[in-house]
């Protein structure tokens, strides 16, 4: 790494943002599989969009088809999924853009590393509270079903932990919300911290 000197660029991270007419943060969407992390950071995508704002959603699975497909599901292989992931999101709000996250990152340690990369206040880390029975009844993608019967090794929730925020700047229960009252609810929250217009 001796070799390698940063690169200052011409044009700010704030130069960026004023000409978006925004302020960038990064909304990061934690949960069990089946929490609701992909439904609901897709709909907040689309609301932010509609109110005219500059947007980007990294998905789980999504990330796992290209930047990260060399990658398991071993705590080491999770821990580097989401180093990377907490990377690219830092440069899309250094481009000045509202970015979501939508990743079970089931430890702490790893949503705390991603926490540091960010300024104070521009990483929320958005809580999909829905317990497991709920999870497990929508079972989305089958994943369940299949780690109960021993096809899916290594599976959060099931063989392999989920560490809970302690103090996550939103919680969203989806087994008692409805789509359009976890958007409410975020929508809220950035207006208040006027990372949006209260319009």
């Amino acid at each position: 790494m001796s070799n390698i000197v940063w690169h200052d660029h011409k044009i700010t991270r704030a130069e960026r943002s004023a000409n978006k007419n925004q302020k960038p943060c990064l909304l990061w969407f934690t949960g069990l599989s089946g929490s609701g992390k992909s439904t609901i950071a897709n709909a907040l995508d689309v609301a932010l969009h509609e109110r005219g704002y500059h947007t980007f959603l990294l998905d789980g699975d999504n990330v796992r088809h290209g930047l990260c497909q060399d990658l398991g599901f071993s705590n080491e292989d999770r821990i580097e999924n989401i180093r990377r992931v907490g990377e690219v999101c830092k440069l899309f709000a250094d481009a000045g853009l509202i970015v979501m996250s939508a990743f079970i990152s089931p430890f702490a340690s790893d949503r705390r590393m991603v926490r540091e990369l960010f300024p104070a206040g521009e990483f929320i880390e958005v809580f999909m509270d829905a317990p497991l029975e709920t999870c497990e009844l929508r079972d989305p993608k089958g994943l369940y079903q299949k780690a109960r019967a021993g096809e899916i090794k290594h599976f959060t929730g099931i063989d392999s932990p989920y560490e809970s925020p302690e103090h996550p700047e939103i919680c969203l229960n989806t087994s008692q919300k409805t789509v359009d009252e976890c958007i409410e609810a975020v929508i809220g929250f950035l207006k208040e911290r006027e990372l949006i217009d209260a319009q």
